[in-house]
């Protein structure tokens, strides 16, 4: 397969600063919904335990169906987007999004089918996946028009989506609505609003000048299994790999190991993952002028070490205090691994897709495998000793920093949207994306 055709951005290609601005505002509305579907599913769990009385092994099966469902979107979901364009494949996973809720929740409450809510969760798992995926070539598009870093933001918002789905599953546990009614009513508002926000997309070029063989389904495939061959790619989907577990360790265990360790109550334990999840927010936020001032080298090895002294001071700290000082650092250190990562993955924009979704396969690997392996260890040595393999994955990851430096192109960014002027250091160059067609 012959390389694309690389096509400089000129004030005739690049598109206008309002439809980047445009587009930003999509996919940070497009983040925010997904993360809003999946903390209101979280969110109703323990009610869809009950309606469906299972047991702790019976329901850890039951969500195994999403993990499962969202790993194998991962393979494909790359190829997809490099077909359809980001805005088609956002828009047909969030339909499986929407369906899997409806299915999972209508499931519970009206069939009481074990089958029927693990189908819905596996459909709901893949849509999420294939989203995940599409969503982040798409913000690492717009990062690039940008000519900043933005992405960090992006994912602020899906952490923001999540606590307001939890919120509102909270709400609705209060008020006994029904799981069915409250994750169909959930479904129709995260349909519509990425709907809409996926409209707003950037047009992908419709004027190939690469070789047409490029665009044939064979072609596709060849490109998806040489990412897996790609040293860089593989190396920063290990960075990711450990970076979702540094944040899939909080977001799983933090309340549970200080109610276990520190013999706090369920409230605290909840208040004390909430200053995580603070931490996350504002380092996702704050930290994209770090990024763009100092580059990511310099800045993730500062993070790093900052979650590396924060899970060590929430494990080991000897007072509450300070444990909770441990955790916003750790919540702080976490918040920029996972969405520099991805975009690491698509700096090269003909190859985004493919690259991205190896990536996201690797990386979720810890999400499906973090939680039970926590478990296991955590019944020899305790909850809150488990812990500490956070730190300890985290040290040796510093070496993978590096990795991440944008591929011939200087650090930091500048902060000018890149629209109708090229460049005047360093031309931009989009690689368009053969056969893609994007709304």
């Amino acid at each position: 397969m012959s390389a694309p055709t690389s096509r400089a951005v000129t004030p005739d290609t690049a598109p206008p600063a309002r439809a980047v601005l445009l587009a930003r505002n999509g996919v940070a509305v497009t983040f925010t919904l997904n993360g809003l579907a999946v903390g209101s599913w979280f969110s109703r769990v323990p009610a869809v335990r009950e309606a469906l009385d299972l047991s702790a092994g019976r329901l850890g099966l039951l969500l195994l169906a999403m993990s499962v469902g969202a790993l194998l979107a991962m393979p494909t979901s790359g190829l997809l987007a490099q077909r359809l364009g980001a805005a088609r494949t956002v828009t047909l996973a969030t339909v499986l999004v929407a369906l899997g809720l409806t299915v999972a929740g209508l499931g519970a409450t009206m069939t009481g089918s074990f089958a029927v809510v693990a189908l819905g969760l596996v459909a709901f798992g893949y849509g999420s996946g294939a989203c995940d995926v599409a969503m982040n070539v798409e913000g690492a598009a717009v990062e690039r028009r940008l000519n900043r870093t933005i992405m960090p933001r992006f994912h602020a918002g899906w952490s923001l989506g999540s606590v307001a789905g939890a919120a509102l599953g909270a709400g609705a546990a209060r008020f006994d609505v029904a799981v069915g009614a409250h994750l169909v009513a959930v479904a129709v508002v995260v349909l519509a609003g990425t709907v809409l926000a996926s409209r707003t997309f950037l047009p992908v070029a419709g004027d190939h000048t690469g070789d047409p063989a490029d665009a044939t389904p064979a072609a596709r495939r060849r490109a998806q299994l040489a990412a897996w061959r790609e040293p860089r790619t593989l190396l920063i989907g290990l960075f990711v790999l450990v970076a979702a577990f540094t944040e899939g360790a909080a977001n799983d265990w933090l309340a549970v190991a200080f109610i276990d360790g520190r013999d706090l109550s369920e409230a605290a334990g909840a208040a004390v993952f909430g200053v995580f999840v603070v931490g996350m927010t504002a380092g996702r936020t704050a930290g994209t002028v770090a990024l763009d001032r100092w580059g990511r080298v310099p800045v993730l090895s500062g993070t790093i070490g900052l979650a590396v002294l924060g899970a060590g001071l929430a494990v080991l700290a000897g007072s509450g205090p300070l444990a909770i000082v441990g955790v916003a650092l750790w919540g702080l250190g976490a918040s920029l691994g996972f969405p520099v990562g991805m975009s690491a993955a698509a700096d090269e924009e003909a190859h985004a897709p493919v690259r991205v979704s190896v990536v996201a396969v690797i990386g979720y690997t810890a999400f499906l495998g973090g939680p039970p392996l926590l478990g296991l260890l955590g019944d020899q040595v305790g909850t809150l000793r488990a812990l500490l393999v956070v730190p300890l994955l985290l040290l040796p990851t510093l070496l993978l920093v590096p990795v991440l430096r944008p591929p011939h192109t200087a650090e930091p960014h500048s902060a000018e949207p890149q629209t109708a002027e090229p460049h005047t250091a360093e031309p931009h160059t989009v690689e368009p994306t053969p056969a893609a067609h994007q709304n």
